[in-house]
């Protein structure tokens, strides 16, 4: 039941912006899951979501990817070596790289599998990545951010 009630979670979270607790558990009960706050409390913790800004001054549960489940340490090292910097022109992402590590750190990212970016173009030192909305282009610096920072 709790493999079934934390798959189910995530499908909420990805199709809905809930922004509390009591919203999550609401959903659950609609599905026929039964469920007290702390249950749900404890499946946040266990299943490792995270508030992001919706940019409206809310915020809401995502899944963040950890880099310990989804990237392997290559990954990790190659964005950490190769990053020089990004910023967003709406909703496209520029990421500027050391140069001739373009395709590698491209590589890294998309190994993220972030829902949020569309596709990616990689040349010598910049990559440019077409991102869903200017939030969600928010939303991937704040990801590869945190996987930079670890």
């Amino acid at each position: 039941m709790k493999k079934s009630r934390h798959q189910r979670i995530k499908e909420l979270v990805e199709q809905f912006e809930i922004e509390t607790q009591e919203e999550l558990a609401d959903r659950l009960r609609g599905d026929g899951y039964t469920v007290t706050q702390a249950t749900v409390s404890r499946d946040i913790r266990e299943l490792k979501l995270s508030k992001i800004p919706m940019g409206n001054g809310r915020q809401k549960y995502t899944i963040l990817m950890q880099s310990e489940h989804y990237l392997s340490d290559k990954y990790i090292r190659v964005l950490k070596d190769g990053f020089v910097s990004m910023d967003m022109a709406q909703n496209i992402l520029v990421v500027k790289t050391v140069s001739g590590m373009a395709m590698a750190v491209a590589a890294a990212i998309d190994a993220m599998k972030l829902k949020e970016i569309v596709g990616s173009i990689a040349g010598d030192d910049t990559i440019m990545m077409a991102v869903k909305t200017v939030e969600d282009t928010q939303c991937v610096m704040d990801k590869i951010y945190d996987v930079l920072d670890e």
